[in-house]
């Protein structure tokens, strides 16, 4: 039976910066996931993934998220890679009974968290919306923008790739394709059996996403909620001339109405447009990983057509992927409550990949000192003692 100083299960966006950032701190630890990440059967793929400094869930995302800009931009500088661009972000609102005080708005508390952290950003008009993106020439008179020169997308898949293969030039273990099936702790640390092996370890991080409910088992299953997300890329139309005028974007169109998408890129004649859903749960063995051709057609009629210029109904792309939410859509990070030695790190609730390279550095510094120099007390379980 094999000994570590540090376990991570799950090697999505969380579990693989934590299994990098311990190997480069010389911890001896291993891997586990139950697939060969990066794969396309959990949260973290869809080739590009929006970051944003002025974090409009909330304000004790910001510090978070700082961090990981540092951190993508030294990955890069280690690897080749290109991980992280920063095409611009714009967050808009535009609809005809849009209410300038509504303090709920998503773009209104965006421009409010950049004016209290000092983030570089623009408030822009309908006008100027028009003016200067093209593919929104249709906003409505009322429009608000906030733009963030410094927001972008970075790539999921390349960012989980360079990490574990860093990780492992580092001394890492990755057990992959091997599924977790016990895990038990006493005062002398923790023990994970898969469905190929024991091992042993000191300190045990469990960043399992959308399985984490049905592996840790109460209070987290009952907390956490797994739902199918489709994504699409719509094809360019040929004169739009889209490629290096568009930016990531995040689009109100209504109450509770909202998608984004991302820039056309180079060589894609594509531009990737997304919802998030949260009424109809699904759990990983049973996600329909289809999209059908009544979907799509549902997506531009309803998301596209008439809000984004420049893009055809033809879908040249699309793929399911899945977040796993908890009640208050914000994420878990706390001690098991009875598993000893134990850090459960899942789940994102559908906004966490921004934010996943500080997070595995904080998460390694809690297994290597107990405490992160990030503050994470606002993602405690105990905000759920009542539900």
């Amino acid at each position: 039976m094999e000994r570590y100083e540090a376990l991570v299960i799950g090697l999505g966006a969380m579990g693989a910066a934590t299994v990098y950032q311990l190997a480069k701190a010389g911890v001896r630890v291993a891997g586990i996931d139950r697939h060969h990440p990066p794969h396309t059967l959990g949260s973290s793929h869809g080739d590009t993934r929006i970051t944003r400094l002025s974090v409009g869930e909330g304000a004790q995302y910001v510090p978070i998220v700082r961090n990981s800009h540092r951190i993508w931009r030294e990955l890069e500088a280690l690897s080749g890679e290109a991980l992280f661009e920063q095409s611009g972000l714009l967050v808009l609102t535009s609809y005809a009974d849009f209410d300038p005080s509504d303090a709920n708005d998503f773009t209104l508390r965006t421009i409010g968290l950049a004016q209290t952290y000092g983030i570089a950003h623009e408030v822009l008009d309908a006008e100027q919306i028009r003016q200067r993106f093209p593919q929104f020439a249709q906003v409505a008179d009322n429009a608000i923008g906030y733009y963030e020169p410094e927001g972008g997308f970075v790539r999921p898949e390349r960012c989980i790739e360079v990490q574990l293969r860093l990780a492992e030039q580092h001394g890492a273990t990755l057990y992959k394709g091997e599924t977790v099936t016990d895990i038990r702790s006493d005062a002398h640390g923790v023990t994970v059996t898969t469905d190929q092996r024991t091992l042993q370890a000191d300190k045990l991080v469990v960043s399992a996403g959308n399985w984490a409910g049905g592996l840790l088992g109460a209070p987290f299953d009952r907390l956490l909620s797994v739902y199918r997300q489709q994504l699409f890329w719509f094809a360019t139309e040929p004169d739009a001339q889209l490629v290096g005028a568009s930016p990531t974007f995040i689009l109100t169109h209504g109450p509770d109405q909202t998608n984004y998408g991302f820039p056309a890129l180079p060589g894609e004649g594509s531009l990737k447009v997304a919802t998030a859903q949260y009424h109809t749960a699904s759990t990983p063995e049973t996600l329909d990983r289809s999209v059908s051709p009544a979907q799509e057609r549902e997506m531009y009629e309803q998301q596209v057509q008439g809000r984004i210029a420049g893009l055809t109904a033809e879908v040249v792309k699309s793929a399911v992927c899945a977040y796993t939410v908890t009640p208050d859509h914000h994420f878990i990070i706390d001690t098991h409550p009875t598993l000893q030695h134990t850090l459960v790190v899942s789940p994102c609730s559908g906004h966490g990949f921004k934010h996943s390279a500080a997070l595995g550095e904080a998460f390694a510094q809690w297994c290597m000192r107990g405490e992160s120099d990030l503050d994470l007390s606002s993602f405690s379980l105990q905000r759920f003692d009542d539900q």
